[in-house]
């Protein structure tokens, strides 16, 4: 356990505090802005697709799409990661797959936001497209080339390692240490 990091025995009131502290402390304003978003996770210079993805996660935080994520939202995105239960997490990756909205993910959406993540993770077993197709020869049932959200949790929940890749490729919890720790410095 990292310092700055509560006990679960410190009580859930204490635990806001310290968030909202932290969460004040970097954002005085109280409402962070996409850019305020990449500066904290330091992630600004970022190529294109790395863009894309970093905005596709912050409007999806950005619960009431004002361009802001506020205080109660920011503690929404924490409990999600750190606590959320599977489902919740896969509701909330099927979310950030479907780029159009449209209830279902085809490949080209998913090729584009793994594209995206290795812009950003840089490390990865599997190119993009094999990712892709894997996944899809994997959990599309009815070979339509789109997932809808229940083929892909109950796929996903079916096949223990694709749920490993899944949270691995796509794991946001080292984004949100970075929140709940401050900001990296650089050395």
């Amino acid at each position: 356990m990292g310092a700055g990091e509560s006990l679960p025995g410190d009580g859930p009131a204490l635990e806001m505090h310290h968030y909202y502290s932290k969460f004040m402390r970097e954002c005085p304003s109280g409402q962070l802005s996409l850019h305020e978003f990449k500066k904290l996770l330091g992630l600004q210079a970022l190529d294109p697709q790395g863009d894309v993805y970093i905005k596709r996660v912050f409007d999806i935080f950005d619960l009431n799409q004002d361009g802001f994520i506020d205080f109660l939202e920011f503690i929404a995105a924490i409990n999600l990661v750190i606590r959320g239960k599977i489902d919740q997490k896969l509701k909330w990756y099927f979310k950030l797959y479907d780029a159009d909205g449209n209830g279902c993910i085809d490949k080209k959406e998913l090729l584009s936001i793994f594209t995206a993540i290795q812009a950003i993770n840089g490390h990865t077993d599997m190119s993009a497209e094999e990712f892709t197709n894997m996944i899809f020869q994997k959990i599309d049932v009815n070979n339509d080339g789109e997932l809808t959200l229940e083929e892909f949790i109950s796929g996903v929940e079916r096949d223990g390692d694709l749920l490993e890749l899944i949270t691995k490729s796509f794991d946001l919890s080292n984004v949100l240490k970075v929140i709940q720790n401050g900001r990296r410095h650089s050395i």
